[in-house]
């Protein structure tokens, strides 16, 4: 490690969330400065916070910690330890036998709790009231559910597509280029719409490449082929099998985190919301915020690291911008979240998968509902993601019932009453439950929780050459960037920008990070 700075310079991160923590952490561990972080939430972890509703933990959208990155595995493993003995689950069902080994036990589940859980990667596909893996697997059930005529279809679709490649000026055109048609049709289009709002033909590409890169057809059948052989290829997007998990959700890491960076001497202060960022000429030299008391607070700064949304940013900006950029950047788009947590005492699917599970319990950590007749876009299991997620992990079903939305639209101002109830009714008409069965609800919501890829985002490079021309701001995280990342990714612009401060280097290391062409996701 580098002789550390010594220097009273001020900085200010804003948001709490991985990208601002994981900054100020680098810069604490490698300098002698002392970050405050301004968070306008109560909560640490931004959107992957964790609500704790009387014992039952909610993980909003569902935060899976994996990573090839060295940084990133390093950054996680020095807060917490990964599990080397079993979890409750894994007692109860007895899928603990012969694997752990080890005598000298370090990290156990059930008598610690600052710990990483090891879990299995399981999501599918419900269409028709039939599971599907995700990503569609070659496999003899798979063609069942489809029916002959459908996969005659899909596979001409397919050959269609390999011949004739479509220019990609859309989401659709990148789906269709790797799956086909029909399969685009089958089991892309909708539930892009669901989560969007907008037609894929209306999403640029971008999104596909972030998010799902390398994944093809072909890369599903190698996949399936390379499972059977000792050393595997590369896997690329949403091939990862497993992951690993804090105890009791992603917000536990980052509240733990948060500690860490407090004992470093940083300072987090949160239910602050930024309404002002004043400059002298081309620098930023202070922040101004608003308490939940009304009180405003003036902090000057000699760099700011930004996570906020960049339309936020730039409306908090005391001096005028160009109209082609405030433009730009005021009416980007975003996509906001609902969950509504619901307590059962049993789901009315049986567990018919290969995987062991307590209680016949279905092994999925989330599922994508395609069903068209309801709004619903995913399911999530959080007995899955951890027993430690629900209080009575034995007697009960927690469950994440997903709804995506724009603020102030139909879905968004439904009282919250006719919500839940519309939300419980949608699960026992595609028969994943039964009514008899509900014991508790809640509902939360989350704004500008999807940065999206249409509107006026077709201009972001302007908004974003213009934020890079302000020498002491660094733009970091899914909202600060309005890039769709992952949770690691957010992470690697924290760290980058931290460094690129430190170093001097050029800031388009930080913009650099998820627009390579092997995604990070298995080490």
């Amino acid at each position: 490690m580098a002789e550390k700075q010594n220097n009273n310079k001020k900085i200010i991160i804003i948001g709490a969330g991985p990208s601002g923590l994981s900054c100020a952490y680098y810069i604490l561990q490698n300098t002698d400065i002392k970050p405050i972080i301004i968070e306008e939430s109560q909560h640490i972890g931004g959107i992957s916070a964790t609500v704790d509703y009387k014992g039952n933990r909610i993980d909003f959208g569902g935060h899976r910690f994996f990573t090839k990155n060295a940084d990133v595995m390093k950054l996680w493993q020095e807060i917490f330890p990964i599990q080397d003995a079993p979890s409750k689950d894994e007692i109860l069902t007895g899928n603990a036998d012969n694997k752990y080994k080890e005598t000298h036990v370090y990290a156990n589940p059930e008598k610690d709790e600052k710990i990483f859980l090891k879990r299995r990667r399981i999501s599918r596909i419900y269409f028709q009231k039939k599971f599907f893996d995700y990503p569609i697997s070659i496999k003899p059930q798979t063609f069942i559910n489809m029916g002959l005529l459908n996969v005659l279809k899909v596979c001409l679709s397919y050959f269609h597509s390999c011949i004739f490649k479509r220019k990609e000026k859309s989401l659709e055109d990148f789906y269709i280029n790797r799956f086909g048609s029909k399969l685009y049709e089958m089991f892309f289009r909708d539930y892009t719409q669901k989560v969007w709002g907008v037609h894929p033909a209306q999403i640029a590409p971008d999104w596909g490449s972030q998010r799902v890169k390398g994944l093809s057809i072909i890369s599903v059948i190698k996949h399936s082929l390379f499972k059977f052989l000792i050393k595997k290829e590369k896997e690329e997007t949403s091939l990862i099998e497993e992951f690993i998990y804090p105890k009791r959700g992603p917000g536990q890491f980052y509240e733990a985190m948060a500690d860490k960076i407090i004992q470093m001497g940083g300072t987090i202060i949160l239910n602050n919301k930024v309404i002002g960022i004043e400059f002298t000429e081309n620098i930023i030299s202070s922040v101004k915020t608003v308490d939940s008391e009304n009180n405003e607070h003036n902090y000057e700064c000699d760099a700011l690291f930004s996570s906020m949304p960049v339309k936020d940013l730039i409306l908090a900006f005391n001096k005028e911008v160009e109209q082609s950029i405030r433009e730009t950047a005021i009416n980007l788009p975003y996509r906001d979240f609902i969950t509504v947590g619901l307590l059962v005492n049993k789901l009315a699917v049986k567990n018919r998968s290969k995987y062991k599970t307590y209680a016949g319990i279905i092994p999925d950590c989330w599922i994508y509902i395609q069903e068209k007749n309801v709004k619903i876009g995913r399911l999530q299991i959080f007995n899955n993601w951890s027993p430690y997620m629900v209080k009575d992990f034995e007697n009960t079903v927690w469950l994440g019932l997903e709804y995506f939305c724009s603020e102030n639209d139909e879905l968004w101002n439904t009282d919250e009453k006719n919500f839940i109830n519309m939300a419980s009714e949608e699960l026992i008409k595609i028969g994943l439950i039964n009514k008899a069965d509900i014991l508790d609800s809640v509902l939360i919501k989350v704004k500008k929780a999807y940065p999206a890829y249409f509107g006026t985002y077709k201009n972001f490079d302007i908004v974003k050459k213009y934020l890079n021309s302000i020498d002491n701001l660094y733009c970091i995280g899914r909202n600060g960037q309005h890039r769709y990342n992952n949770m690691d990714h957010s992470i690697l612009s924290g760290i980058y920008a931290a460094k690129t401060f430190i170093n001097g280097s050029d800031k388009e290391e930080i913009w650099n990070v998820n627009t390579e062409n092997a995604y990070h996701e298995k080490a």
